[in-house]
């Protein structure tokens, strides 16, 4: 198919025509997507959030993040959590962490019940904080503070060196000793403010005290994937492959459509294009039975990527088409002109545009028309017949099958005189007032049907 396939007026027509089908196909897809469903049972996601005051980086934002599920802490939120037979390792795969706006980290926890999720939540929140509050030395019994801490107990021995030395000066009234003594003071202030600005910049002061905003949440509805979500991806999965299959098989048809390539097929040329009214229900095949009728349901009887059927004429204009392929036929046969009209089985319209050829040939030439399968293609032995005119729809057969019907005409001595192309029209709700067509064929037309092996 060309560049038509991709085309949202394609989209259109597998829609009008293929919507049976599709809206079988997502249900099923629908059932799919339940019974899938099935296989996961559901489960409930509970977050608590933690307060990280002070000022944080991004980066230690993150580093938070991901010592809040880290297995020192899931497996301390198993422990106090005691659920049988469920340990850190498992809890890992059902919590995550992640931090937003305003220094805080969310902690999320899911469990197959709204009760379970929310107690694991509440665990994880407080045993990170428990676990932060270690990793920052505000524990009881960690160990001496480092860095900061040090710095002032060097600064406290510095004042009570400078006190001492300020008690042994001169306690005279010197200038030596009044400098000395207004010197220390002065080194004292200026620790002091160091001091004051040391406490105000430690992010030690800072960043401690995590605070745990509130107990989690209980949830009320499932957390995604859902039953319903399962329900709704399942039918539009099978929807879409449906629609992609339509736009792959449309693309890969091989079913000929151009006069020029049909000709080429049939190793013969075209004497003309005639209009048959009707539908595309025309193209229906005429087997019954229960398969056949739910591909009638489904629309799959017919092919929905054919055109639809342009205006027609009056009928006056389509039976001059009629008398010119007569006319090109008289010219190309030698007398007795008798012909074998050779029509695909299954082509309906075809075999309506071989009816209206034989009523309008009158006999001059005398058309016997048959149907062969083109499956097995098999045209009745020449007979007293000058060759063989073979009638089809456009769109309808591909290459082969063509082929295969020309060679079947070869081995029974057949030559393709002619093809005559017809297609489906629509037909105007008020007929001119020309000459009205035949309603059957004339006692000089016979009909046969061609049936048999392999020609």
């Amino acid at each position: 198919m060309s560049e038509e396939a991709i085309r949202l007026v394609t989209i259109g027509r597998i829609f009008r025509r293929r919507w049976r089908l599709l809206a079988i196909v997502a249900v099923t897809g629908a059932l799919f997507g339940f019974g899938v469903s099935l296989l996961f049972p559901p489960k409930y996601t509970a977050s608590a959030s933690v307060l990280l005051p002070g000022q944080w980086e991004e980066r230690e934002l993150l580093t938070q993040a991901e010592i809040a599920t880290s297995s020192a802490v899931v497996d301390r939120a198993a422990a106090t959590l005691r659920w049988k037979g469920v340990s850190g390792g498992e809890l890992r795969g059902q919590v995550s962490a992640k931090a937003s706006d305003g220094n805080i980290i969310k902690i999320s926890g899911t469990a197959e019940s709204p009760r379970r999720a929310q107690q694991l939540s509440d665990r994880m929140a407080e045993q990170f904080v428990g676990f932060a509050a270690r990793i920052a030395g505000d524990d009881d019994q960690s160990d001496a503070a480092t860095g900061p801490e040090a710095l002032r107990q060097k600064v406290t021995e510095t004042n009570r060196r400078i006190s001492d030395l300020a008690d042994a000066a001169d306690p005279g009234q010197t200038v030596e000793s009044v400098q000395a003594r207004t010197e220390l003071e002065k080194l004292r202030t200026a620790l002091q403010e160091a001091m004051k600005k040391l406490d105000e910049s430690d992010p030690a002061t800072d960043k401690a005290g995590m605070v745990v905003m509130g107990p989690a949440a209980r949830p009320t509805s499932e957390a995604p994937p859902t039953r319903t979500q399962f329900v709704v991806a399942g039918a539009l999965l099978f929807f879409l492959v449906a629609v992609i299959g339509h736009l792959a098989a449309a693309r890969s048809n091989r079913r000929l459509r151009g006069e020029a390539e049909i000709a080429s097929a049939l190793r013969s040329a075209v004497l003309g294009a005639v209009d048959v009214p009707g539908d595309r229900t025309a193209r229906r095949p005429r087997s019954g039975g229960p398969r056949a009728r739910i591909r009638q349901v489904l629309g799959l009887d017919t092919q929905w990527d054919l055109p639809a059927p342009r205006r027609s004429g009056d009928e006056a204009g389509r039976q001059i088409r009629y008398r010119r392929v007569c006319a090109r036929l008289r010219e190309k046969l030698l007398a007795p002109r008798r012909l074998l009209v050779v029509v695909p089985d299954g082509d309906e319209i075809a075999r309506r545009a071989a009816d209206q050829l034989v009523a309008e040939a009158k006999g001059d030439p005398m058309l016997r028309v048959v149907d062969v399968s083109v499956e097995r293609p098999t045209v009745p032995d020449r007979d007293t017949e000058s060759g063989a005119l073979v009638v089809l729809s456009a769109g309808s057969w591909t290459a082969g099958e063509l082929g295969g019907i020309a060679e079947a005409c070869a081995d029974g001595r057949h030559e393709v005189v002619g093809v005559v192309v017809a297609g489906a029209v629509q037909d105007r709700p008020a007929r001119s007032a020309g000459r009205p067509a035949p309603s059957a064929a004339p006692a000089l037309a016979t009909r046969g049907q061609a049936t048999g092996g392999s020609g």
